[in-house]
């Protein structure tokens, strides 16, 4: 039986080089669900919090970057749903993009959408992934993700329609 203290560890895995290659990612998500640069924040800061706790068990990298998606919807649906969230005001309506974005102009249209349509398109447009992939990091049945991503383009399409009048 293998010891724990035998096994190779991955350098893929550590937490420092997990960090640096997707703390960018994670921020992104974060923002587009959080529409706050601090709560985005604070989100990064738990999601790496909990990966530290468990990134000795990790196997690959598609692993890696799948939990830790997940634990940032999480984050944000729980930052959504506390209390102390439910009795804050924001201090103001208009925002600043954070850098990064490519075209900052489409992503402010993006966050007029509705949580469950921006995370989504974020996903697949700005993640890169499938449906399928979408659906087990949203917890969701893919055809719901497909009717989502339907949805979105068609509000994004007025909303951009709209901007150029």
């Amino acid at each position: 039986m293998e010891n724990l203290s035998d096994r190779k560890i991955n350098d893929f895995a550590e937490p420092e080089t997990v960090f640096k290659k997707y703390a960018d990612t994670v921020y992104r998500l974060a923002f587009v669900r959080t529409k706050s640069k601090n709560d985005s924040d604070d989100i990064l800061q738990e999601v790496f919090l909990r990966y530290i706790k468990v990134w000795k068990k990790m196997e690959s990298e598609e692993h890696i970057k799948a939990m830790l998606l997940r634990i940032t919807v999480n984050c944000s649906n729980s930052l959504k749903t506390s209390a102390w969230f439910k009795k804050t005001e924001p201090l103001d309506e208009n925002f600043a993009v954070p850098g990064g974005f490519s075209d900052s102009s489409v992503l402010e249209q993006v966050l007029k959408l509705p949580l469950k349509y921006r995370t989504v398109i974020h996903l697949h447009y700005y993640c890169g992934y499938s449906v399928d992939e979408i659906s087990k990091i949203q917890n969701m049945n893919p055809s719901t993700v497909k009717t989502h991503l339907s949805r979105a383009r068609a509000q994004l399409k007025n909303l951009i329609k709209a901007d150029d009048i």
